[in-house]
C-alpha cells in the first residue's frame, strides 16, 4: 500500500505550523496528549457559550453571559491597591460597572475611553442590586464586533493555553483539514442524515447551541461513526488475515461426542447446542476458526470445549486446551476427564512442573499422536513441544490476549483453529471493540440441576451471626469460602488481615477446620491449601483476593465476602459463582461496613437482585467506564477521541457489520470506496490495519 495520502500531510506536521502556536504553547499542548494537527482536528469542544447581542442587560438571567452595546461614561480608580477598578458604561435601557482588579487605569483609559462605543461580553452578576460584569471576555470597538461569534466554543485547556489560543489553532488546523472522499456506506449515510467528512469537522467545531453538542448531533455522531469505523475495519483485516490463513477442514463424525451425550444426566441447554453447532461448522471448513466462546458462571462451557475438542479427534486429529495458570489447568483436567472416560480418548496434562524423564515419555506420546487432548499451561507452547497433528488450541480467559497475541497465537498453532473462551461476560459494546475480528458465541442460558445462589447483605456489626451460621453449616458437614477484604495498601496487610480472621474463626471453629490461603505463599503451600479444602479435609477456606479461588467444590454452599464494598462487580460475580456448584442450594454473604457509599449501595444492591452476568458487566461498565473494568492498561482497548463506547454501541454494531461488508465485497480496498476507507485508516493512524492490507 502507497503511504499517506498527500492531501493529509498538512494534518501529520508539526504543531508550529498552526497559528499562534510557538515551541512553547506545542509542547503544553502536547502534555494535553495534542501532538499534530490531525489531533487539534479530532479535540472537539465540550459547550458553548452564548454570545448573541442584545440590548440591555435588563431582563438578562444573571448571573450569565451578556453581549451588549455600550457607552463608555466614567472611570472610577480604587481607593486603595486592593480595591476594584470601575468603569460605568450605559446600554439602551440601563447603567451598569465593568470591574478590574490589579488594574492599570492607563491602560483602560486607553481601551475604553469616556464617551466611546464599544461591544462587550462576560459573565455578569448583580452585586447590592445592580448589574456589574468582572473582566469581561471581550471589549471591542463595534466595527470589530464580528470577531466574537454568536456562540463560542469552550476546549478543554491546559495551563499556559487560554481558550483563544486554542480557538486560534483550532480554526488554522480545520483550514488544513482536506475534503475527502467519502467511506461511509451511502444508504447508511443518507439515512442518518449525516454530513461529509470536511462538513461535519467543521460544524463540530461551530456549535450554533447546546444541542449541537450532543453525541447524537448529526456532526458529532458522524464522526464517533468514523472511530468506530476505522477500529472495526482494523479488527475485520486481522479477522480476514487469519481466515486467508490455510486451515484445515476438521469434519467431526459424531460418533466420540455420542458418548458423552449418552452419558449425561441431562440434555444440553438451547445455547450450549447452538454454540457446539457453530464451532463443529467453523471446523468443518477450510479457513481457520477463530471464536470467542463468552458464558457466564456455570453456564456450561465445558461441555461446549469438549465437544469441539472431541470434533477435532473424530477428524483424526489432536486438541489442546490452555489455561493461563497452573491450577486452573488442574481444574480443567478435574472438569475434563469424566467426559474423556466416556469418550474413551487419551487426556493429558502439561505444565512447568513437568520435569525430566516424565516430561520426555509425555511429548514423545504428544508426537507419537497418542495424547488426543492436552490441559496444560503456556507450556504448551515452548519450542520441543511438538503435536502429531493439532487440529484445535482453546484458550481460556481470553482478556490477558490482545488482538496481537491472537494473531501470534494462530501462527504458532501451524493450521489449528482457534477458540477463546471467557467466563467474564462482556456487555456487547466491549465485546465489538475488543473482540469484532471474532465471532462470537454466547452461553446465555443455565443447565438445569444447577442451584440458584441466595445472596444476603449484611452489616459488619453482625460478625458475630455470621460465625455462629457457619458453625452450624460445617456441622452438617458443608464447606465455605471466607474471602477478606483487598487492602490497597500493602499485600503485607492484606496478609494481617487475612491471618487475623483465620485466628479468629480457628478458635471459634476448632482446629484443623480452617484453612489459609493468601497471595504471598509459596505456590506448593497454596496448592496444597487449596487441595485439602477440595478433599474436605478443611471445612472454611479463608483467603485473599479472587485469583486464589480457582478451585471448584461442589460441597462448598456458602460464600462470605468481607467489606464486599471494596471489590468490583465483576469481582463479586465471579467470586459467588464459587458456590452453587453442587446439589445442594447455597448462599452468598456480602459482609459490608456501614455507612455504604451511593456507588457501593448500588454495587451490592445489583448482585443481590441478580445473577445474570451480563446485567452485572453492563451495570459495571455504566458504572465504572469501559477502561477501568478492564484495567485500560492491559486490555487492548482502543481510545476513541470522539465516540463513547457506552452510549454509542449501536453505532458500534452496524460500524462492524459494515466494515465487514466492505471487505468482503471489496478485499483488497480497491474500490473506489476501498480507497477512500484507506484514506480514513490513515487519517485515523490505523497503521496497523495498513500494514495488514500491505501483506494482503
Amino acid at each position: 500500500m502507497s503511504g499517506r495520502p498527500e492531501a493529509l500531510f498538512p494534518l501529520f506536521a508539526d504543531l508550529t505550523k498552526l497559528e499562534g502556536v510557538g515551541p512553547k504553547i506545542a509542547q503544553l499542548m502536547g502534555n494535553m496528549g495534542l501532538e499534530l494537527p490531525r489531533d487539534v482536528v479530532f479535540s472537539l469542544p465540550y459547550a458553548v457559550v452564548d454570545r448573541r447581542r442584545r440590548d440591555t442587560v435588563q431582563g438578562a438571567e444573571l448571573p450569565g453571559v451578556v453581549t451588549v452595546a455600550v457607552t463608555v461614561l466614567r472611570h472610577r480608580a480604587p481607593r486603595n491597591k486592593r480595591g476594584a477598578y470601575r468603569v460605568t458604561v450605559a446600554d439602551a435601557a440601563t447603567e451598569f460597572d465593568l470591574v478590574f482588579f490589579h488594574a492599570r487605569g492607563s491602560y483602560l483609559e486607553a481601551q475604553l475611553p469616556v464617551g466611546s462605543q464599544r461591544l462587550v461580553s462576560g459573565k455578569a452578576e448583580l452585586f447590592d442590586g445592580v448589574a456589574q460584569m468582572v473582566h469581561p471576555d471581550h471589549m471591542l470597538p463595534l466595527d470589530e464586533a464580528a470577531q466574537i461569534p454568536d456562540f463560542e466554543p469552550v476546549y478543554n485547556l491546559t495551563a499556559g493555553v487560554t481558550l483563544k489560543t486554542m480557538g486560534k489553532a483550532v480554526r488554522s488546523a480545520l483550514r488544513l483539514a482536506p475534503p475527502m472522499a467519502e467511506w461511509i456506506d451511502p444508504g447508511q449515510k443518507t439515512k442518518a442524515g449525516w454530513p461529509d467528512w470536511q462538513a461535519a469537522i467543521s460544524a463540530a467545531h461551530d456549535p450554533q447551541g447546546r444541542g449541537d453538542l450532543a453525541a447524537t448531533a448529526p456532526a458529532r455522531e458522524r464522526l464517533a461513526y468514523d472511530e468506530f469505523f476505522a477500529h472495526q475495519l482494523t479488527l475485520a483485516l486481522a479477522r480476514a488475515q487469519v481466515r486467508r490463513g490455510k486451515g484445515r477442514a476438521s469434519a467431526g463424525t459424531g460418533r466420540l461426542q455420542q458418548k458423552v451425550l449418552a452419558a449425561l444426566p441431562y440434555r444440553p441447554t438451547g445455547a450450549q447446542q447452538r454454540a457446539i453447532a457453530d464451532i463443529s461448522a467453523d471446523m468443518a471448513r477450510a479457513h481457520k476458526m477463530n471464536r470467542l466462546l463468552q458464558g457466564d458462571v456455570g453456564a456450561g462451557k465445558t461441555l461446549v470445549a469438549f465437544m469441539a475438542l472431541l470434533v477435532a479427534v473424530e477428524a483424526g486429529g489432536q486438541g489442546v486446551m490452555m489455561a493461563p495458570t497452573e491450577i486452573l489447568a488442574r481444574q480443567h483436567m478435574q472438569g475434563l476427564r469424566p467426559l474423556a472416560e466416556q469418550a474413551g480418548v487419551v487426556l493429558e496434562i502439561l505444565t512447568g512442573r513437568d520435569k525430566g524423564k516424565e516430561r520426555a515419555a509425555k511429548l514423545a506420546a504428544l508426537a507419537r499422536g497418542d495424547i488426543h487432548i492436552l490441559v496444560g499451561t503456556h507450556a504448551v507452547f515452548q519450542a520441543d513441544v511438538a503435536f502429531h497433528d493439532l487440529r484445535l488450541a482453546i484458550v481460556d480467559e481470553q482478556h490477558r490476549f490482545g488482538v496481537r497475541q491472537r494473531l501470534e497465537l494462530g501462527q504458532k498453532g501451524g493450521l489449528a483453529d482457534v477458540l477463546v473462551m471467557t467466563a467474564t461476560p462482556i456487555p456487547r459494546s466491549l465485546a465489538l471493540a475488543q473482540y469484532g475480528d471474532m465471532d462470537v458465541s454466547i452461553l446465555d442460558e443455565k443447565p438445569p440441576g444447577r442451584q440458584p445462589i441466595k445472596t444476603v447483605m449484611v452489616s459488619s456489626g453482625r460478625m458475630d451471626e455470621v460465625v455462629a451460621r457457619l458453625q452450624q453449616v460445617v456441622r452438617e458437614g458443608k464447606q465455605a469460602y471466607w474471602v477478606c477484604p483487598l487492602v490497597e495498601e500493602s499485600e503485607v496487610m492484606d496478609l494481617t488481615a487475612a491471618e487475623q480472621r483465620f485466628q479468629h474463626l480457628r478458635a471459634t471453629l476448632g482446629e484443623g477446620v480452617v484453612g489459609l490461603v493468601h497471595g504471598q505463599m509459596p505456590p506448593a503451600d497454596k496448592d496444597a491449601g487449596m487441595a485439602a479444602f477440595a478433599r474436605g479435609d478443611t471445612k472454611v477456606l479463608v483467603a485473599t483476593t479472587v485469583i486464589e479461588v480457582g478451585v471448584d467444590v461442589p460441597n462448598a454452599t456458602i460464600m462470605v465476602i468481607e467489606r464486599a464494598e471494596t471489590f468490583g462487580l465483576a469481582q463479586l460475580h465471579q467470586l459467588r459463582g464459587r458456590v452453587g456448584r453442587g446439589t445442594q442450594a447455597s448462599t452468598c454473604l456480602l459482609m459490608y461496613q456501614p455507612p455504604l457509599s451511593q456507588n457501593g449501595e448500588r454495587r451490592l444492591t445489583v448482585m443481590r437482585d441478580t445473577d445474570d452476568g451480563f446485567v452485572i458487566a453492563e451495570t459495571d461498565l455504566e458504572m465504572r467506564g469501559a477502561g477501568d473494568m478492564i484495567g485500560t492498561a492491559q486490555s487492548g482497548l482502543p481510545r476513541f477521541q470522539i465516540a463513547d463506547m457506552e452510549s454509542q454501541a449501536a453505532l458500534m454494531a452496524v460500524a462492524q457489520s459494515d466494515a465487514r461488508k466492505l471487505l468482503t465485497d471489496d478485499p483488497t480496498l480497491t474500490s473506489p470506496r476501498g480507497q477512500a476507507a484507506r484514506g480514513l485508516l490513515w487519517l485515523m493512524q490505523q497503521d496497523q490495519a495498513i500494514r495488514l492490507i500491505s501483506v494482503g
